[in-house]
């Protein structure tokens, strides 16, 4: 019977309160001592650019980040440690000491495809909090999307054929393999070698051998008979310690024929080196010539989604992928570059009403829009798929029995004229006045609920190379706001 853990358990056994750039506390010491530490704020986290020059990025670390802002409190030894910095006051000590989280918090569920500038968590609050929480939420949005999105490239590219997450042992430190693990597994991977993600995340565990097991042995025919007898029904045969075919392929035929005759069904071989392609196919012809063609091949050996796509161009045989580094630290491009930034703020005359903040820049992506908002995603009701996503004020409705106008961010001149769709919300509430409104659904589910939506993305979108654009554009309401405040800063 299998043990069952709370999906928290690993992360609620730290505390990770402290875990903060050293700003945020004195930013937080300075709001208290100017009288703006309750001011309401609003801020948004979204990112400006996808990885790998792709079309989507997907969701991923909502759960993550949900703990961490249940489990926020200061323990003494906090409080000691920045007593002892003698920078802070005893009045933002005592804050700490009785620390509460009363924010609100929206967030786009995991699982969903995002897109550049579109908030994928709001954060609204006292600004002493809101401001607080950032590099938690940075760290825990930014890493699991990034990886879940080189996951599901990956998967894409081998076209329906399983692809295992084997990157634990080169993943950027034990955080980075647990969670690396589960963002894959949410993208679309079958399963992890690493163990602990099935106990913690209940995603499933795979695994075969490695080479020291055949070098265990007198010859690589004792290894593999020494395998199949301790896993009959579970065996797969890694065939390249010393040559795949002369010898590897050879007797793991031996074998999987003993297996047989046996009454058990040998399950598979695996190929971790050298030009995969070509000896896929060897392999293949020589399992199928001893009559073994239930016999699937794995590949391993830093895959990425090229080189899979290049080796099913080849004609390679393989029935499988175990992709590991290039997947876990998603090295070809390995930063999400997710940003949290202010959005609103009360004024201590109106400490509750929100005022639209701007950050302006010379660099035009870098400028934000303003004020309090919801992202909603348009569906065509004709084909089902989505059209573009849209980023209103939070007041806002959008009417989709009425044609709606959408407007281009960068182009003031390109407005898009609507009809015949469905609009909704993309973000859910997750905390309201500090209390968790949200269950997190299994892992299963937002896995399931990936793939799906992803079914609504257009194939144009997905693709690897120049990928269609898809729209992220504005409201009427939040384009003229974001006109007016640029308006009124550059005539100054």
């Amino acid at each position: 019977m299998k043990t069952e853990f709370a999906p928290s358990s690993l992360f609620a056994s730290r505390n990770l309160t402290m875990l903060v750039d050293f700003y945020e506390l004195t930013m937080a010491n300075g709001f208290l001592e100017n009288g703006l530490g309750e001011i309401r704020t609003c801020f948004d986290l979204f990112f400006r650019k996808v990885p790998d020059q792709g079309g989507y990025a997907i969701m991923a670390g909502l759960e993550q980040a949900i703990d961490y802002l249940k489990n926020l409190r200061f323990t003494e030894e906090d409080i000691s440690y920045l007593r002892d910095r003698q920078i802070f006051s005893e009045k933002f000590l005592q804050y700490l000491a009785d620390f509460r989280f009363t924010c609100d918090v929206w967030a786009i569920p995991e699982g969903t495809p995002i897109f550049p500038h579109e908030p994928l968590v709001t954060v609204c609050g006292p600004a002493m909090q809101a401001q607080f929480v950032e590099t938690m939420l940075l760290l825990s949005i930014n890493h699991q999307s990034l990886i879940a999105t080189k996951a599901n490239r990956i998967v894409r590219a081998a076209a329906g054929r399983p692809v295992m997450e084997f990157g634990s042992r080169r993943a950027q430190g034990a955080d980075g393999a647990l969670y690396g693990a589960r963002a894959a597994y949410i993208a679309g991977a079958a399963g992890t070698a690493c163990a602990i993600c099935e106990r913690e995340f209940d995603v499933p565990a795979l695994g075969t051998m490695a080479h020291s097991w055949v070098q265990m042995f007198p010859t690589e025919l004792d290894a593999f008979r020494a395998y199949a007898k301790v896993y009959p029904d579970a065996c797969t045969l890694l065939v390249d310690t010393f040559h795949v075919l002369k010898s590897g392929v050879p007797n793991a035929i031996t074998v999987f024929n003993e297996l047989k005759a046996a009454g058990h069904v040998p399950q598979g071989i695996r190929i971790d080196s050298g030009d995969i392609a070509y000896l896929s196919k060897k392999a293949r012809m020589m399992l199928d010539e001893a009559g073994l063609s239930e016999v699937k091949i794995v590949a391993s050996n830093s895959l990425d989604e090229y080189l899979i796509r290049d080796l099913l161009v080849q004609g390679a045989q393989i029935d499988s992928f175990g992709v590991g580094e290039r997947l876990v630290t998603s090295r070809s491009e390995p930063v999400f570059g997710g940003v949290y930034k202010l959005a609103a703020a009360g004024t201590a005359e109106a400490p509750e009403t929100f005022v639209p903040k701007i950050k302006l820049s010379e660099n035009a992506s870098k400028i934000t829009n303003p004020g309090y908002k919801m992202p909603w995603r348009l569906f065509d009701n004709e084909t089902g798929m989505a059209i573009a996503d849209v980023i209103t004020l939070a007041d806002e409705v959008i009417d989709d029995t009425q044609p709606y106008v959408i407007f281009d961010p960068e182009f003031t001149y390109k407005r898009k004229r609507l009809t015949d769709f469905t609009a909704k919300k993309l973000q859910v509430q997750i905390f309201k006045k500090g209390e968790c409104v949200y269950d997190c659904p299994p892992i299963q589910e937002i896995r399931s609920y990936c793939s799906a939506q992803l079914d609504l993305i257009w194939d144009e979108v997905k693709r690897f190379e120049n990928p269609h654009a898809y729209y992220v554009d504005l409201s009427e309401p939040l384009w003229k706001l974001k006109r007016e405040l640029l308006d009124r800063y550059f005539a100054d």
